[in-house]
């Protein structure tokens, strides 16, 4: 899980919700989601809601602390 929207740069924490991947696991914030039609500007597919990691997951496999902005 990339903790930051790629296009803007928000900030994206793997247990709240508000982030939409693609396939490839793009990621970015609601807004630019919804300003990009849910569709991808890197690969041209869908945008989905994210699953949000808790708990015992979100502790044994934390998010990754990398990410990717495209300013």
């Amino acid at each position: 899980m990339r903790p930051g929207c790629e296009r803007c740069g928000a900030d994206l924490a793997a247990g709240a919700p508000g982030a939409y991947i693609c396939s490839f696991e793009c990621t970015f914030c609601a807004r630019c989601a919804e300003e990009l039609d849910h569709i991808c500007p890197n690969c041209g597919g869908e945008l989905a809601r994210r699953p949000t990691r808790l708990g015992a997951a979100l502790r044994n496999d934390p998010p990754s602390s990398e990410g990717k902005y495209k300013a």
